[in-house]
């Protein structure tokens, strides 16, 4: 076996036979006909941050570092080409050079835009959709070792199984995102009880652009975090008390840096069932967990979209995301509460902690078998997959 890989917080590491870090895309395409030739799985990698199996393989594992940067861009458009290793935010940082930004971002942006793309990250506002709604198109090696374009106008059907794809059909070099024109935010944190916070969330949610809450089990206090559009908030919010302050570009004030490491849970339910399956959640925790868990629980809002494998597929959205120090064991909290959304017809985030496979999966996801007909046309011989995404997708005998 290879080098040790490990994720971000250390909860996920492997040995692959091959970790290769290709410069171009003439080695990348090579590297793959020798994996196809020698029926060796590929798999690639993004920054790390997914703490899910997805990457985990005992072949190869392909590093996308070199691929960094924006190719072109179309400011008629509004639209920019980048590299796939590039991560959020270093896309931040480019694409207000040129009067560009993405529409949202989740809590923090370490993530490649591949990684991120791929496994259905979002941020939160009730009229934003998970990042991937922005992929108009772009590049890929497929498992024939070809360079292949796709775009929503021309393949439809391809693009929107590669707005969620896990990887599962090719290997991305470029990305065409549909993006915003650069925008200034007013991001403000108030600290306040939960039953005024339940008591208001309709409202919270509807009157803000960007609005998600920490609830912490030890205090059963809340954080609330909203972002505006300068100029276009009320001054205060009479029931809780502002902690935080601070005005700047969009790709500044909606991710944060994280330096404490953890793992995490996260289920997407349907809106209107997000406040009930909370509720659910917070009494389960106080009543079994409050002792052990310190951690904080993430309330977030998400628009509906038509990407095959987006949680947010076909439905208003919240998501509910438990949380652990990455010292700590976890799988005894997160599988007590997992029950609690698969109850409320939850669907889990792809890139962190669940245990859900196939046979579960395929009744939350309208567009399930859509996508896998894209996945075995694109990659039949299943050299994308490893033993993980095959029980994932009930691919097992790819």
């Amino acid at each position: 076996m290879g080098e040790m890989w490990e994720n971000w917080s250390g909860s996920l590491h492997f040995s692959p036979k091959r970790i290769e870090q290709p410069e171009s895309e003439d080695a990348l395409v090579d590297l793959v006909r020798r994996a196809a030739e020698g029926k060796r799985s590929v798999r690639p990698a993004g920054a790390g941050h997914s703490s899910s199996l997805l990457l985990a393989t005992p072949d190869t594992l392909v590093l996308l570092g070199a691929f960094r940067g924006i190719e072109s861009y179309d400011p008629e458009k509004r639209e920019a080409t980048l590299r796939a290793g590039t991560t959020l935010g270093e896309a931040g940082v480019l694409l207000l050079d040129l009067g560009l930004a993405m529409p949202n971002l989740g809590d923090v942006d370490v993530q490649s835009v591949a990684g991120a793309l791929a496994t259905g990250t979002h941020g939160s506002g009730k009229r934003l959709p998970v990042l991937s709604a922005m992929l108009a198109g772009g590049r890929m090696v497929t498992a024939s070792g070809k360079k292949t374009e796709f775009s929503l106008e021309e393949d439809p059907d391809l693009t929107r199984a590669a707005q969620v794809s896990l990887g599962a059909l090719g290997i991305w070099t470029a990305l065409t995102l549909r993006l915003l024109p650069a925008y200034r935010l007013h991001r403000r944190e108030w600290c306040t009880t939960t039953d005024r916070c339940l008591a208001h969330l309709d409202d919270l949610i509807d009157r803000h652009r960007n609005f998600d809450f920490y609830w912490y089990p030890r205090s059963d206090r809340v954080k609330l975090r909203t972002m505006d559009p300068p100029g276009d908030v009320p001054e205060s919010i009479p029931y809780a008390r502002l902690v935080e302050d601070k005005t700047g570009w969009s790709n500044e004030v909606i991710a944060k840096t994280r330096t404490l490491r953890f793992d995490e849970m996260e289920y997407a339910v349907p809106a209107e069932a997000g406040p009930e399956c909370f509720e659910a959640v917070r009494q389960r925790i106080k009543e079994r967990h409050r002792k052990h868990v310190a951690w904080r629980v993430l309330y977030r809002t998400v628009a509906p979209d038509d990407a095959y494998l987006s949680t947010a597929h076909g439905r208003a959205t919240v998501t509910i995301s438990l949380h652990q120090n990455a010292t700590l064991p976890f799988w005894g909290f997160f599988n007590d509460i997992e029950p609690i959304f698969q109850e409320y017809g939850g669907r889990p985030h792809w890139a962190k902690k669940h245990t859900m496979t196939a046979d579960d999966l395929r009744p939350l996801y309208p567009r399930w078998d859509r996508f896998l007909a894209v996945r075995r046309r694109m990659d039949p011989g299943g050299l994308f997959l490893n033993p993980y995404l095959q029980r994932l997708l009930g691919e097992e005998r790819a």
